[in-house]
């Protein structure tokens, strides 16, 4: 007995759309850098699903090459918000105008 395909893919989409709501309503930049993480993962879900109704390998090839650029996007990501957080002892989205003009 498997999980229906619907299923797999409408938790996909409630994963993203918290994501989503992770990014535009909180102002923690490690909140919001979780949440894209979380929309990530969301998307490699349906993904894979697709791919197993589809009898292919295409999903599980694609989930493989964005979890490599996960990992070095939250690599460099954290790297970025420890030194804005050392140079102005906050993680607050609206206090950090480092890259402003």
């Amino acid at each position: 007995m498997t999980v229906p395909y619907s299923w797999v893919m409408a938790l996909s989409a409630a994963i993203f759309v918290i994501g989503v709501a992770g990014v535009l309503l909180r102002r923690n930049v490690l909140v919001m850098f979780m949440s894209i993480e979380l929309m990530l993962n969301a998307v490699n879900l349906g993904f894979v699903a697709l791919a197993r109704r589809l009898g292919t390998m295409d999903g599980q090839v694609i989930v493989f090459f964005v979890m490599t650029v996960a990992a070095a996007e939250a690599a460099v990501g954290l790297g970025i918000i420890i030194s804005m957080f050392r140079n102005r002892e906050t993680v607050n989205a609206d206090e950090l105008n480092l890259l402003k003009w």
